[in-house]
């Protein structure tokens, strides 16, 4: 129960503080603005989430840990059912406040939305950085990794991502954050949003398989066969 509310609060949050940085200071902060407002809350949510949950706050992260050995099956979709229902409730407050639900930061693509890309360059964009958001989160919490700084290294991929992919796709790179605002929104955003389930979940299977099959383990240090002990600081 802990680690669903976790979650659902997380995920509410995430949507709430960066779909609200778009819709209601959107004209003020600009695409860097709303940007940081994704990647200052997934830090604060690493930290603060995370010794809890893991912090995941997003479908993909938890299919990529879950494709890398590091959560149960049954765990995964608990997260998932959590993660959906808490983007549902943040993108409703934000409504809420908005007062109305014309616009809540939904994804989208075409004629219309951002730099109206087309089909391919959205899909292609959003299985792209999922993949590499889901491969840093899995390489900066993994064993080996430097410590403590796991929510830093997330938290400004993410902000990365939107400062590169405002304009293609609002950016996703998470099913629960594209599914809140688009089922109150309605309309095109509700009609686009299976690409936003499907292209972060490829996205996430790709980023986990080299952790899946050990291609990017931390290498051990050498071991000095004489005394059968590890060899501290070997080149």
């Amino acid at each position: 129960m802990a680690k669903f509310t976790a979650e659902f609060l997380g995920t509410l949050i995430l949507v709430l503080f960066g779909c609200g940085a778009a819709v209601l200071g959107g004209d003020q902060v600009g695409q860097l603005g709303i940007a940081l407002s994704f990647g200052f809350a997934i830090v604060a949510l690493a930290y603060g989430l995370g010794p809890i949950s893991g912090g995941h706050v997003n479908p993909a992260v938890s299919l990529g840990m879950f494709l890398a050995g590091r959560m149960s099956g049954r765990e995964m979709l608990i997260y998932w059912v959590a993660q959906f229902a808490g983007a549902l409730v943040g993108a409703a407050i934000l409504a809420g406040i908005a007062g109305g639900t014309e616009s809540l930061g939904q994804n989208g693509w075409g004629p219309g939305y951002g730099g109206e890309y087309a089909l391919g360059a959205a899909a292609g964009f959003e299985v792209v950085m999922t993949a590499l958001f889901v491969g840093v989160i899995l390489g900066s919490t993994g064993p080996g990794a430097a410590a403590g700084f796991a929510g830093l290294a997330i938290g400004l991929t993410l902000a990365a991502i939107h400062i590169v992919g405002i304009h293609v796709t609002g950016v996703s790179v998470n099913p629960a954050r594209s599914f809140g605002p688009a089922v109150l929104v309605g309309g095109e955003a509700l009609s686009q949003l299976w690409l936003f389930i499907v292209a972060p979940a490829v996205g996430a299977v790709i980023g986990a398989l080299p952790f899946r099959f050990h291609l990017l383990d931390t290498a051990k240090p050498p071991v000095d066969d004489r005394t059968d002990t590890t060899v501290r600081g070997a080149a």
